[in-house]
């Protein structure tokens, strides 16, 4: 089902906006760019913030950094040369002055503001040369006597829209303030909402409240999202995502998937190999996997499981199943090294039980490349691990009855699915196992991941040594340097890893090339490697060898080894610049080390001066080991889209609705979903419409 092909009584959601006196092609043009299509679209587009225009601030009493609604009679307008030229007009209204500045303006533009017009102003008051002055802020020209200061000048708080080029704020609440009297339509709006959900507000009297607040509203409430009307959109929002979430689920699952009992023989002979016991937070994960593999719908299911915890093996125990049926398992891997790191993990456990392991990355070519999509398309290769390359078009599998997909957060659902679609060449659904070492909070976990179950290794294998965390500032480097020293001596080898702020490989890499030509000539006699984003991949792949061989003694990195290295006799870790990181992402890095049976340790050698917040965030991971209590400091302190990045959020961009502060409204919302879910389509239907944007794309049944 499309937009167009909606039908029922919701007139504005039909209504295309056009119909709205004032908008013609060049407007509905710039409109569509923020997915305004229809009148329901504009009242849907929420208000970000809100300005306080109700009153009149006399100029006297204007202080810098505070927005403010003022007027004034025009004393001068001059422009004035100098470093920069601007267009100046002076403001007196008998309590005190205001100077307008301009630096971007027409010549003959102060004819507009003859001596004696009155003004009325909007905008951030700051100190200027002159006192107190605004920059470019918002004008009208007024007529009549001047007003006394305590007139309002609006009845409603002023709204703030998210602007695309060509549009402007003023342009936008005209047309806002055409739409909310079509509200008074007979269902004008399919509202639906069962009463104890909607807190005894109808959808269109909360349109009209969040897009023109009374002035007695308090603003405060308002701009934390926490006014009632908010809550009952945000509502209505996270129930829209949580039916996407649904959909998406029910589309997988619509498509059968082999049954894949467990007690095969390839399982029991995989047990015996392992020189180790599972856990029984292992053994219960794998339970539950066990069930879905033996059910004719595809498994989707997502394993937590903090670092260390083991959950590589039981993804190669999921794989037993489908193995022993002549099925094919793909594994897919974010980056080139820890998929190496999976292809030699899984070649040394399955290769002995006669499972032939590939492996496909961008850097196979060629022949070699040639025979590898070969055997997968043949069935002769029948446990693939690779990276993006897997579900490329030219790669074909014969019969892919299980895909398992380490670090999710770093693909998104997208690459998941594609992935996931190779199997439907042959007919059915493969099952799906999704891997992450990052803890994700409930909240986000219901949000980003709703349309898969969850299970969590919550406990990590005995011998595993906590690690002892040291914050120093980047002052104490030569005595770090000096530890390093002695902790090589001992025969334990070291992590050095480079962080920067900036998105940049390639600055991340210039950072941990000066500081692997600082440790080189500081520490002359150790083996010292240098992995980085910009080399090649075997010259990466050749260095991290030799780094677990022993025959480095410190690795140089960016956050390019985060997830998925394992070398157990890597004890010490540096971090430097650790303030500029998140905390999960800081738990992963740390997580390198630990590994074996010997202390560890991890050094976090941060810049000076500290802010408070920093200081914090790095007390937090200092005092903590548990990696989902940071996970959900990380998410207080930096929100959903930075802890999940942006590849995962795309889909969860909310227009009102807040992961942290509405997280209490997300039971109720999948509670209600679900009920949506075994009910006639049309309710879900006009909410997925009206709040995903994307709708058409990717949750449709």
């Amino acid at each position: 089902m499309t937009r167009q092909a909606l039908a029922g009584a919701g007139r504005l959601q039909e209504q295309p906006i056009r119909m709205l006196r004032g908008v013609g092609p060049a407007l509905a043009d710039k409109l569509v760019r923020l997915g305004i299509v229809t009148i329901q679209d504009l009242l849907f587009l929420l208000p970000r913030q809100y300005e306080d225009r109700t009153r009149l601030t006399p100029l006297g009493a204007l202080t810098p950094g505070m927005s403010a609604l003022a007027e004034g009679e025009v004393k001068l307008a001059d422009i004035a040369s100098g470093r920069r030229r601007a267009l100046l007009v002076r403001l007196r209204d008998g309590t005190g002055g205001l100077t307008l500045r301009f630096y971007h303006f027409r010549q003959n533009q102060k004819d507009s503001y003859p001596p004696g017009a009155r003004l009325r102003v909007f905008g951030e008051v700051r100190m200027g040369p002159l006192g107190p002055e605004m920059i470019h802020p918002e004008i009208e020209h007024l007529e009549g006597p001047a007003a006394l200061p305590e007139a309002a000048a609006d009845d409603c708080l002023t709204p703030i829209y998210p602007l695309v080029e060509g549009l402007t704020q003023r342009r936008l609440r005209e047309l806002v303030a055409r739409a909310l009297p079509l509200l008074d339509q007979p269902d004008a709006l399919i509202d639906r909402l069962p009463p104890q959900h909607t807190g005894g507000w109808s959808l269109a009297n909360a349109l009209r409240t969040v897009h023109a607040p009374p002035a007695s509203t308090d603003r405060r409430q308002l701009g934390n999202g926490e006014h009632p009307a908010q809550r009952r959109l945000a509502f209505e929002e996270l129930l829209a995502h949580q039916l996407g979430l649904l959909r998406r689920r029910q589309r997988q699952r619509s498509h059968p998937a082999p049954e894949l009992p467990g007690g095969d023989e390839l399982s029991r002979r995989f047990l015996q190999a392992l020189p180790f016991s599972l856990t029984p937070a292992q053994t219960r994960v794998l339970a539950e996997t066990g069930r879905d593999l033996a059910g004719s719908e595809p498994m989707l299911r997502l394993i937590q499981g903090d670092v260390g915890a083991g959950k590589t093996v039981v993804a190669a125990l999921a794989a037993c199943p489908a193995l022993s049926a002549g099925y094919q398992v793909a594994v897919m891997a974010p980056t080139e090294i820890l998929a190496e790191q999976h292809r030699e993990r899984f070649a040394s456990w399955f290769e002995p039980l006669d499972i032939k392991v590939g492996w496909l990355a961008g850097k196979l070519t060629g022949k070699a490349r040639e025979r590898l999509l070969a055997e997968l398309a043949s069935g002769d290769c029948q446990l693939i691990v690779g990276t993006h390359a897997l579900f490329q078009d030219s790669v074909h599998f014969r019969r892919l009855g299980l895909a398992i997909i380490d670090e999710q957060h770093r693909f998104g659902v997208e690459q998941r699915l594609a992935l996931s679609r190779k199997g439907l060449e042959s007919g059915w659904q493969p099952h799906q196992l999704i891997m992450t070492a990052t803890p994700i909070p409930r909240t986000l976990a219901m949000s980003a991941y709703g349309d898969l179950d969850t299970s969590i290794i919550d406990s990590l294998p005995p011998g595993r040594q906590p690690i002892q965390t040291v914050v120093l500032p980047a002052g104490r480097r030569d005595d770090l340097i000096t530890r390093i020293r002695h902790h090589v001596a001992s025969g334990q080898q070291v992590y050095w890893v480079c962080t920067l702020i900036e998105e940049s490989e390639q600055i991340e890499a210039q950072a941990a090339q000066v500081a692997w030509e600082q440790l080189r000539e500081a520490l002359p006699e150790l083996g010292i490697g240098l992995v980085h984003g910009q080399l090649k991949p075997a010259v990466k792949a050749a260095t991290m060898a030799e780094f677990a061989a022993g025959r480095l003694s410190v690795l140089v990195a960016t956050t390019v080894i985060e997830v998925g290295v394992d070398v157990p006799n890597a004890t010490l870790m540096v971090i430097e610049n650790p303030e500029r990181l998140g905390l999960s992402q800081l738990h992963q890095l740390r997580g390198r080390v630990g590994r074996g049976s010997q202390a560890s340790y991890c050094v976090l050698l941060y810049q000076t001066p500290l802010s408070a917040l920093g200081r914090e965030r790095l007390q937090i991971l200092r005092d903590s080991q548990d990696g989902f209590a940071i996970a959900e400091r990380d998410l207080e302190l930096r929100g959903p889209g930075e802890v999940l990045g942006t590849r995962q959020t795309g889909d969860i961009n909310f227009r009102i609705a807040d992961l942290l502060r509405d997280q209490a409204l997300l039971a109720p919302a999948r509670a209600l979903a679900e009920a949506l879910q075994r009910q006639p389509p049309e309710v879900a239907d006009y909410l997925l419409q009206r709040w995903l944007a994307r709708a058409d794309e990717y949750v449709w049944a």
